[in-house]
């Protein structure tokens, strides 16, 4: 398996961002990933009761419609808690994508990142569309990348290449991400396209499979987004035997995994703020669920996370979360590990003495710096 950090597009996806107005700051903020191919499509939604507007069109898009080309995003307005008037700007943004790519409207599917609570220009998204398409390229996803940006730093991406029998497989996985993450659906935006063939069933196991122990397992603030999704297109182009089980499945999803899960890493280093990389582990539960579930209440914990950013070894914070988790725990059995604080990574062992089963949660410290910006954002 080949790892690139730069990511380049597999056979088939074309990419490109552009400028159309919606930030303020005149930064990129319209993206667009487009496959020549009719490809499957296989998403994970946020679970918050409180859902965007592109989110329910894409959702009922998926389910009418088995052939995706493309999937238009924009930065800098979440389009959520729009009501029935964010539908139809959602719905007539794809439109606008569609009709100038000339597939059917229900191929296209959206998202949004930004504010919440504010009606989207869809005049802008409409004037930018032409140029977004005609600037569709191969070399694309540079640009696509920083388009989804909102309080990032940097951008995130990656892309594999394995092998599937005799063929070459290629997965390249774009994120966005920094602030308003927590696990339970996603925790940020990232959309992911193969030119694996693969069966549908075989995709949306693999997806699964993979979220359950990336995205899923990090936090920045504990706050979960209208917006998060996790979206992976194939549309086959690699000629390889059909994916529907066996060893090619298990090769794939663990390159489907390795991909998420580096870029879900890649969020919490570029949490809002943040100045330390904390790794908590969790050893010896009764299941993955419960190691996940402790690790995670640590995670979360303001307490903790601040006594990290002051260089404090207060291990009493993590017993403290550890206990608050609702698990059953044996004071005498826990056993807590916490490393050094004084560099940039923090690695934190827990071991609740139950079982085998274990899991790793990602988290940042909590700083000043994530207070100011989001005193500020507005």
């Amino acid at each position: 398996m080949k790892k690139v950090l730069k990511a380049y597009l597999p056979a088939g996806f074309k990419a490109n961002g552009v400028a159309c107005g919606l930030k303020r700051s005149g930064k990129p903020d319209l993206a667009l990933l487009y496959s020549e191919y009719p490809a499957l499509a296989s998403a994970k939604f946020t679970t918050n009761s409180i859902i965007a507007a592109p989110l329910i069109v894409s959702k009922e898009y998926l389910k009418s419609n088995k052939a995706i080309r493309a999937v238009l995003v924009n930065s800098g307005n979440a389009n959520c808690f729009t009501g029935k008037g964010g539908i139809k700007d959602a719905q007539a943004s794809a439109g606008y994508a569609a009709l100038e790519l000339k597939v059917p409207k229900k191929s296209v599917l959206v998202n949004s990142t930004g504010i919440i609570g504010k009606r989207l220009d869809i005049a802008k998204i409409k004037k930018a569309i032409p140029e977004l398409v005609s600037g569709l390229s191969c070399a694309g996803i540079q640009k696509a990348e920083k388009a989804i940006m909102t309080t990032d730093t940097f951008s995130k991406e990656l892309t594999l290449s394995l092998k599937i029998g005799a063929k070459t497989v290629n997965i390249c996985g774009i994120a966005k991400g920094a602030g308003m993450i927590a696990p339970d659906m996603a925790t940020m935006l990232c959309f992911i396209m193969t030119d694996a063939k693969i069966t549908k069933q075989a995709l949306d196991k693999s997806l699964s499979a993979a979220v359950d122990k990336s995205f899923n397992c990090i936090s920045v603030d504990g706050c979960m987004s209208t917006n998060d999704t996790v979206l992976v297109l194939a549309n086959g182009k690699a000629g390889n035997k059909i994916i529907s089980g066996g060893k090619n499945q298990k090769d794939f999803s663990k390159a489907l995994e390795l991909i998420c899960l580096e870029l879900a890493k890649m969020v919490v280093k570029d949490a809002e703020g943040a100045t330390k990389f904390i790794q908590i582990d969790v050893a010896q539960a009764k299941n993955f669920h419960e190691a996940r579930k402790a690790a995670l209440n640590i995670a979360n914990s303001a307490l903790f996370k601040t006594a990290v950013f002051g260089e404090n070894p207060n291990f009493g914070r993590v017993a403290a979360a550890v206990g608050a988790s609702g698990l059953k725990i044996n004071e005498n059995q826990l056993k807590i590990n916490l490393g050094s604080l004084k560099g940039k990574q923090v690695k934190l062992t827990v071991s609740l003495s139950q079982g085998k089963a274990s899991a790793t949660v990602y988290t940042s410290d909590l700083t000043p710096g994530y207070i100011k910006i989001n005193a500020e954002y507005n």
